[in-house]
């Protein structure tokens, strides 16, 4: 085993101003308190909150200040994302990955936006995976993507052992979250390392888990450092052997026999989605998504060759 340690960050992120002074006195803080710490990572937007009040550019001055910090510190620094105003105008949920060194050697853009609420922000397109040396792959991802099993799909087939992933949840989701963040990592035989903020910055209870799917350790919610170290001989040898001697899912998913037309947008197999109506914020006494359509199995059993569908409206007195 070659270890690695990994610590993350569950801290209070503040509302509307800039948060990277704390971000950088924390960091040295934690490699004060657990000096054989490697990487430190951040919860999503723990450098400015949740209001793209004040956009930067990326590389730019609050970046530079991170760069230094993750240098003096020597160590790898995921300093959570930070709403970046591209080149193109565009407003972007953006995480750089900085090296001992104090080099940027990637930029991730949040690829799903938590729409409608972030309607503002442009999901980027780019995978992010980066190499630590002599240590192993690790994979980028922010909040909301891990909702789309595509997104840490990918990253594990591009080799990815572990998945970042910088959180800002302070909504009653929180539960489903750690499930989806728990299933992703058996699905994909990786660790999942995944940090929530605190006060603005989301409602905590961090948590980290193993390849098996395994709980590491999970935060409360109240200010913590989730210092631990990673064995990713245990992610090569879970690929390798299955869970428990069971399941290979990324070789199954290798070898499958059929691909998912569902993929391909001509294909009409998502014609169904397209009845969803708008992704569009929900107002107070909406109806949106109670006309569901009904499969009638009684008629379908009389007349099998043919689908008949009917309508349940709810009985809701609407004014």
């Amino acid at each position: 085993m070659v270890p690695f340690a990994v610590a993350g960050v569950q801290m209070s992120v503040p509302s509307g101003q800039d948060n990277t002074a704390a971000v950088v006195e924390t960091l040295a803080g934690v490699t004060a308190h657990f000096p054989w710490v490697q990487m430190v990572v951040f919860s999503e937007l723990a450098c400015c909150g949740p209001l793209p009040t004040n956009p930067v550019s990326l590389p730019g001055p609050e970046e530079d200040r991170l760069c230094e910090a993750a240098r003096r510190a020597g160590v790898w620094l995921v300093p959570g994302s930070i709403f970046e105003r591209g080149a193109d105008g565009a407003l972007y949920n953006t995480c750089p990955v900085i090296d001992p060194n104090g080099f940027v050697v990637a930029r991730y853009r949040k690829m799903f936006p938590f729409r409608p609420y972030e309607r503002d922000v442009v999901g980027g397109t780019d995978f992010c995976v980066f190499d630590v040396p002599k240590i192993g792959r690790f994979g980028l991802s922010i909040c909301y993507d891990i909702w789309f099993p595509e997104t840490t799909r990918q990253l594990a087939a591009m080799g990815a052992e572990v998945l970042l992933h910088p959180v800002l949840t302070p909504t009653i989701d929180r539960d489903v979250e750690l499930a989806i963040a728990r299933a992703t990592a058996v699905q994909n035989q990786l660790y999942v390392i995944d940090i929530n903020g605190l006060g603005a910055g989301g409602i905590g209870r961090s948590a980290i888990f193993d390849p098996a799917g395994a709980v590491v350790y999970q935060a409360g919610g109240q200010r913590e450092i989730l210092a631990t170290e990673l064995n990713l001989e245990l992610v090569r040898r879970q690929r390798e052997f299955g869970l428990h001697g069971l399941g290979q899912p990324l070789k199954s998913f290798r070898d499958r026999p059929t691909d998912f037309p569902v993929y391909n947008r001509q294909s009409g197999a998502d014609a169904y989605l397209h009845t969803l109506g708008l992704l569009e914020m929900p107002q107070r006494g909406s109806m949106a998504g109670l006309n569901v359509p009904l499969y009638n199995q009684n008629i379908a059993e009389q007349q099998s060759d043919t689908l008949q569908f009917q309508w349940r409206v709810p009985p809701l007195a609407i004014e």
